[in-house]
This record gives structure tokens, sequence and C-alpha cells, in this order.
């Protein structure tokens, strides 16, 4: 957007998150918990597996040889899945409250240069109506 701050230098824009669908919010959450209880059993050395009578995979018996890398390998892994479960990517853009472009609705996305033509476009005067067609 700084394309269009340098146009527009009094130009506001403001920006804020858009919240993913709750399933994906309650991965993420089940995943940092589950994160933080993984890497405390590694650091302990508690073999979850005994509890429930079942011989300890290789994978967990490696984790345990190897507990700094394993714990920051669990740690950059989940970090990984909760930020691709929190990040939708979306945005809307408004000029004088006129709704102008929506990637919710569109399902595309838009580039700088051209949200500064429709700004363009939309402060002489074309409706949105009109500027929407001449991008298709």
């Amino acid at each position: 957007m700084r394309v269009i701050s340098q146009r527009y230098p009094d130009i506001r824009i403001e920006g804020e998150n858009y919240l993913p669908q709750p399933v994906y919010r309650h991965i993420a959450s089940f995943l940092s918990i589950f994160k933080i209880v993984l890497i405390g059993l590694i650091v302990v050395g508690k073999d979850p597996f005994a509890l429930f009578g079942i011989q300890a995979p290789g994978l967990w018996i490696w984790g345990q040889e190897n507990k700094v890398y394993a714990c920051m390998m669990v740690f950059f892994l989940s970090n990984m899945i909760e930020n691709q479960c929190m990040s939708t990517g979306a945005f809307e853009v408004t000029f004088n409250d006129v709704p102008v472009w929506s990637k919710l609705e569109s399902a595309t996305s838009l580039l700088a240069l051209a949200a500064s033509y429709l700004t363009d476009d939309i402060s002489k005067g074309s409706s949105v109506a009109e500027v929407y067609e001449g991008l298709h």
C-alpha cells in the first residue's frame, strides 16, 4: 500500500486481522498446548507410551537421545502449522466507506499497483461498478 500512500499522502490506510474459521483456530490452539506438553515430556524424559503399555516408537527414542534438536523441531514445525492455520491472507479495500475490493469475495489477490489505479479511477468520479468492470 506504499504506492497509494506515495500518490495520496493525505489518505488514511488502516489494517486489522481477519479471524480464520473457528475449526482452524481450535486446531492452532490444540497444537499450541500439545507442543508445550510434548516439549515438556521430551525434556523430562518421561515415556508417555509406557502409560499405555505400548513400546516407544523409534522417533521417540531418537528424541530422547537428541533432546535439544527434538525440542527445536517440535517447536518450529508446530509453529509453522499453527501460523498456517491462523493465516487467512484476507483483506478488503474501501474508498470513502465504499467497498472497492474484497479478497474474501473475489478469492483473488489485488496487486498494489491495481489498488492504486482503482483509487485513481474512483477519485476521478468513476463508480465502483465501472472500475470493477474495467478490471475484467
